[in-house]
C-alpha cells in the first residue's frame, strides 16, 4: 500500500497516490510535494521536481536499476557518493578550487584545475560515456536485492509509468467542474498574488483555446484512428473527424475559456472567483461625502469566520477548542504571550475560551518616499493576526490579515475614532455575543489582546501626545521629559500608569479644559467601547523602533565619532571592511550598510532596522582589533550589543530578565559617563521598562513590526504593476482578498517540518569510519542513511559546516561543526564534531579551536541549546563566533 504522507490516504499503485496528490493536495508553488516513499526525506516546491526526483532515485522497474552502490572520488578518495550527479558535483568543487583533476574516463589522460575547460572536453570527447566507460575504482557496484526495497513495492507494479495516470474508480462525479475549479485557482493566483494583468491572462487562454480547439484536431483524429485501427475496428474517416472535433470542444477546459466560459473574460472571472472561493471583500465607509472622502472596510467577522474554517489554523490554535490551563512549574518561562501576566490576568481570555485578536497600525509610502509624491498617497494600514496561534504560525505573511485601509491625512483629519468606527462595532459584537464556529459547532467570544504600532502610531489610537518634544512622552508611566535624564525607572520615582489613575488624568483633562494631562490628551476609543480592553496595558513597545531604528543607530554614530577623533580607524577603512567582509549565507543577505559621511552631524548611522542589527552584531568583528580594550566607547556599545542579545531572545527567564535589567541599568551609567553632554533618548527610557514588559506580555520579540513591515510590500507591488492611483484603496484592498481567498482556499495541510531538496541515500558502510561509528552507535540496526548537505528544519536552515549550540561547559555554550546531516525514517540528525571554545569579552565573540579529542558525535534537532544556527569567521589567527541572540544554558 502507498500511504500519503500529508492526509493517511492509502492507495494500492503509485499512479494512484501521484493522482491524488494533483487532486487533493493543489498548493501551486504554496507548500511542497513530498517523496511517495516513506524512508525518503525529499521535498520539492513543484510537480517537475518530484517526477524528476523518483525518475532519477526510485526507478520504476528492475531493469532501470543500475547495480551501483556508490560512487568514489579518484582525486581524494571520498566516497559517500551515491549517485553520478553527487559524483560529478563532487568534482567540480575540486575544479573551483583550482585542483587538477584528472580525467576518470578509461584511456583518456587530460587533466585540468579550470571548471570550465573540463566540461568542455567531457562534453566533446565523452558525450556518449556511461559509468560503465569510468576508470576501475571509481564506480563500487553490488548485485540488485529485491528484498531491499522499501514494504510498500511488495505489492505494486514497478513498471508503471510515472507520466501516466489511469483512471480509477475514485474518478470525481463532476470532472468538469473539478477542472474548472482548478483552472480557476491557478488564474486566481496569476492575477492577484503574482499581479499578472488581466489583459495578459486574456491573451493567454486565447491561445489555449486556440491550441486546444483547433491546433489539437488533427491529433486527436490521428490518435483516434490508430485505437481504431489496433483493435481491428472499422474506421470512417467522416466520423472520426468529427468525433475528434466534439471532443476538443468538449474538453473541460475548452468549455471554461470558450466564448461563453466563466473564465473566459475579466468580468466573468471575477464573478467566478468570488461565487467560489469565498471572498471577503470590501466595504466602503464615507467620512465626508461633500469631500469624497472615504476609506475601505474589511468586515472582521466575515473573515473571521473564513479564517476559522481552515482546520489547519483551527487545528493549532490555543484556548479556542478547550480552555488553556497554564502550567504550574518551580522555574517560570516565557516562551509566548500566554506566559505572560495580563493574558493570565486578562478578564476574558482567563476565563473562558476565546479569539484574540492583535491589530497593528501603521503608515506606508506606495510611492517613492523622497520623490516629488510623498506624503500624496501615504496610507495607514490596519492589519490583525489571530492571537490563538503559537509563536512561528505568525511569522507568514499569509497570516496577517487586512482589516482597513485609510489615506494617511484622513486619519488625521477625521480621528482614529472615526477610521476605526466599523472596526468596532463588529468587535462589540465579538465580545458581547460571539461568533459561531461550525466546526467547533459553539460560539466564542473574543477581544483585542494589545495593538502593536510604532511609538507614535501606538500614542495617536491610545490617546496620548504624539510628539517627543512635550512634557511627557511615556505610555508606561508618568516622568517627565527632564526627570528621564536624572532618573532611571528601577529607582521607583515614577509612578506606573494603571486604569485608575487613567481614568483620574482624563477626568481632570475634561474639567480642567486641559490640552493634555500628564501626556493624555484624550480617550482611546478602543477602551471606550470593548469592555476587555485596557489602554495601560493593551499598547506594548515595539523593539525595531526603539532598538534597530533609535537607540543602536544613535549610539553607534555617537561612538564612532568618539574612535574616527581618537584615529583608531577612519570611516573609509570601516566602510571598506564592512564591503569586504567575508559574510556567509544568511548574514549575507542582511549584511550592514556602509555608514553615510553625515553620521557625526545628523547622530545617526541610518539604514534598516535589518541593517542595524547586523552592524552592531559584527562591529566588534569589524573593528575589534583596532580599539584598545579599556576604551569605554567601545565599552559602551559592546554593553549595547549584549542588550539587544538579550532583547530578542524567544524565551525568557526570571534570571534572564534580572541580568537584562542590571545590564540596562549598567549601560545608561555607562553613557552618561561617555557622553555627559549628550541627551538619552524617550527610547532609551522605553527600554528600562523592558524587564517588567516582558513579564506582563512575554518575550517582546513576538510583538516586533518587522514581519507586519513586510506586509507592506504587497501593496506597493500592486501600485507598481497597475500605475493607476484612482481609487487606490478599493484597487489595493480588492487585489489583497483576492489573493487572500486563494491561500485559503489552497491552505489544505501544514508546511512540513522538515524539507529536504536534494539527498543522496548510501549505506552506512561507505561512510568515513568516525562517522559511520557514530550513526551506528546512535542507530545500530541502520543500514542506509540519506545525506544532505542543506536542509530546512522547522524554519531554521542548516548547512554543512554551520556551528550549533549544544550542552555548556563551565557556565558558557559550548559548540559543535555539522559535518554531515543524516535523514532516518523522516528524522533529521547532526554529525557533528566537537569544538574547543571560550569567550573573548572584548569581541563579544567565543573563539573555536578544534577539540583535541576531535570526538564526533550524532545529535537531534531536540537535544540542540539553541536552535539558531551559526557561521564562524576568521579575525586575524582566530576562529571567531558572534550569537544572533542570547543562548540560554
Amino acid at each position: 500500500m502507498w500511504r500519503c504522507k500529508h492526509c493517511g490516504h492509502c492507495c494500492t499503485r503509485r499512479s494512484e497516490l501521484l493522482k491524488h496528490y494533483r487532486l487533493s493536495h493543489h498548493h501551486y508553488g504554496r507548500h511542497h510535494f513530498l517523496c511517495l516513499y516513506e524512508s525518503c526525506p525529499f521535498s520539492s516546491k513543484t510537480w517537475n521536481a518530484l517526477l524528476k526526483h523518483l525518475s532519477t532515485h526510485h526507478p520504476s522497474s528492475h531493469s532501470s536499476r543500475e547495480d551501483i552502490s556508490h560512487f568514489k572520488c579518484h582525486v581524494c578518495d571520498y566516497s559517500q557518493l551515491a549517485s553520478e550527479t553527487d559524483f560529478f558535483h563532487h568534482i567540480g568543487q575540486h575544479l573551483k578550487n583550482n585542483e587538477s583533476v584528472t580525467c576518470m574516463y578509461v584511456g583518456c589522460s587530460y587533466q585540468t584545475n579550470v571548471y570550465g575547460s573540463f566540461h568542455t572536453h567531457k562534453w566533446r570527447k565523452h558525450k556518449v560515456c556511461t559509468t560503465r566507460d569510468l576508470k576501475p575504482g571509481i564506480v563500487h557496484r553490488s548485485h540488485f536485492n529485491p528484498s531491499a526495497l522499501d514494504s510498500v513495492d511488495s505489492d505494486i507494479d514497478l513498471n508503471e509509468d510515472l507520466l501516466v495516470e489511469e483512471p480509477t474508480l475514485e474518478e470525481p462525479r463532476h470532472y468538469t467542474e473539478e477542472v474548472e475549479l482548478k483552472l480557476a485557482s491557478v488564474l486566481l493566483k496569476l492575477e492577484h498574488s503574482y499581479l499578472v494583468s488581466s489583459a495578459a491572462v486574456n491573451v493567454l487562454l486565447e491561445e489555449l483555446q486556440y491550441v486546444i480547439g483547433t491546433v489539437s484536431i488533427p491529433d486527436t483524429q490521428k490518435t483516434i484512428t490508430e485505437f481504431l485501427v489496433d483493435h481491428n475496428c472499422q474506421v470512417v474517416g467522416s466520423l472520426v473527424q468529427e468525433l475528434a472535433k466534439e471532443l476538443c470542444t468538449a474538453h473541460p477546459i475548452q468549455l471554461a475559456i470558450g466564448k461563453d466560459g466563466p473564465l473566459s473574460t475579466a468580468y466573468r472571472r471575477n464573478k467566478y472567483y468570488r461565487r467560489n472561493f469565498f471572498v471577503v471583500e470590501s466595504v466602503e465607509y464615507v467620512l465626508d461625502k461633500k469631500n469624497r472622502r472615504s476609506f475601505q472596510y474589511i468586515p472582521l467577522l466575515k473573515l473571521l469566520q473564513q479564517v476559522l474554517n481552515c482546520e489547519t489554523i483551527l487545528s493549532n490554535a490555543v484556548n479556542l477548542k478547550e480552555k488553556l490551563q497554564s502550567v504550574s512549574s518551580e522555574k517560570q518561562v516565557y516562551r509566548c504571550l500566554w506566559d505572560g501576566e495580563i493574558f493570565k490576568e486578562h478578564s476574558l481570555f482567563s476565563n473562558e475560551c476565546a479569539i484574540s485578536i492583535i491589530l497593528y497600525i501603521d503608515d506606508f509610502e506606495v510611492c517613492n518616499p523622497l520623490g516629488t509624491s510623498r506624503k500624496k498617497h501615504k496610507i495607514c494600514a490596519l492589519y490583525w493576526i489571530l492571537g490563538n496561534l503559537p509563536p512561528g504560525l505568525h511569522s507568514a505573511l499569509s497570516s496577517i490579515y487586512l482589516a482597513a485601509l485609510i489615506k494617511s491625512e484622513d486619519v488625521n483629519e477625521y480621528g482614529y475614532s472615526a477610521a476605526l468606527e466599523p472596526l468596532i462595532k463588529d468587535l462589540v459584537i465579538l465580545e458581547q455575543h460571539g461568533i459561531f464556529v461550525s466546526k467547533l459547532g459553539k460560539c466564542v467570544k473574543g477581544t483585542v489582546q494589545c495593538v502593536v504600532a510604532d511609538n507614535l502610531g501606538a500614542h495617536g489610537c491610545a490617546g496620548f501626545v504624539e510628539s517627543f518634544s512635550s512634557a511627557y512622552v511615556c505610555r508606561f508611566c508618568t516622568a517627565s521629559k527632564p526627570e528621564i535624564q536624572t532618573r532611571d525607572v528601577g529607582s521607583g520615582t515614577f509612578s506606573l500608569r494603571t486604569e485608575e489613575s487613567h481614568a483620574r488624568h482624563l477626568k481632570t483633562l475634561e474639567e480642567e479644559s486641559l490640552a493634555s494631562c500628564f501626556g493624555v490628551k484624550k480617550t482611546c476609543v478602543l477602551s471606550e467601547k470593548l469592555a476587555h480592553f485596557n489602554v495601560t496595558t493593551g499598547f506594548p513597545p515595539d523593539i525595531v523602533h526603539d532598538l534597530f531604528e533609535g537607540i543602536v543607530p544613535f549610539e553607534i554614530a555617537l561612538c564612532l565619532s568618539v574612535f574616527t577623533a581618537k584615529k583608531y580607524f577612519t570611516l573609509e577603512f570601516l566602510n571598506d571592511s564592512i564591503n569586504t567582509f567575508p559574510f556567509k549565507w544568511k548574514d549575507k543577505a542582511n549584511s550592514p550598510h556602509p555608514v553615510p559621511p553625515t553620521y557625526a552631524k545628523r547622530k545617526t548611522v541610518g539604514g534598516n532596522s535589518h541593517e542595524n542589527w547586523s552592524l552592531i552584531r559584527f562591529l566588534p568583528l569589524l573593528l575589534g582589533h583596532k580599539v584598545p580594550a579599556d576604551e569605554p566607547a567601545w565599552n559602551l556599545l559592546t554593553d549595547l550589543k549584549d542588550i539587544v542579545d538579550l532583547v530578542v531572545t524567544p524565551v525568557h527567564t526570571d534570571e534572564t530578565i534580572a541580568y537584562l535589567n542590571f545590564k540596562i541599568s549598567e549601560h545608561r551609567v555607562r553613557f552618561k559617563e561617555v557622553f555627559p553632554d549628550s541627551n538619552l533618548l524617550p527610547k532609551h527610557h522605553f527600554l528600562e521598562h523592558y524587564p517588567q514588559l516582558i513579564y506582563q506580555f512575554g518575550p517582546l520579540v513576538l510583538l516586533w513590526t518587522l514581519r507586519f513591515e513586510g506586509k507592506h510590500s504587497f501593496f506597493k507591488r500592486v501600485v507598481r504593476h497597475t500605475t493607476c492611483f484612482k481609487n487606490v484603496l478599493f484597487s489595493l484592498a480588492e487585489r489583497h482578498q483576492l489573493s487572500l481567498a486563494h491561500q485559503l482556499y489552497s491552505f489544505n495541510f501544514p508546511k512540513p517540518l522538515l524539507e529536504v531538496k536534494h539527498c543522496s541515500t548510501v549505506s552506512t558502510d561507505v561512510l568515513k569510519d568516525e562517522i559511520a561509528q557514530a550513526v551506528k552507535q546512535k542507530h545500530p540496526n541502520v543500514k542506509e542513511v540519506s545525506l544532505t548537505e542543506n536542509v530546512i528544519y522547522n524554519g531554521f536552515n542548516y548547512r554543512l559546516g554551520m556551528i550549533l549550540s549544544y550542552g555548556s561547559i563551565e557556565g558558557i555554550p559550548a559548540f559543535t561543526e555539522i559535518i554531515q546531516m543524516v535523514v532516518l525514517k523522516n528524522e533529521l540528525a547532526f554529525v557533528v564534531r566537537k569544538l574547543s571554545s571560550w569567550y573573548i569579552e572584548h569581541f563579544r565573540a567565543f573563539q573555536l579551536e578544534t577539540s583535541p579529542s576531535k570526538e564526533i558525535e550524532v545529535l537531534e534537532p531536540s537535544q540542540l541549546t539553541d536552535p539558531y544556527p551559526l557561521v564562524d569567521y576568521t579575525v586575524g589567527a582566530m576562529r571567531l563566533i558572534t550569537l544572533k541572540r542570547y543562548i540560554h544554558i
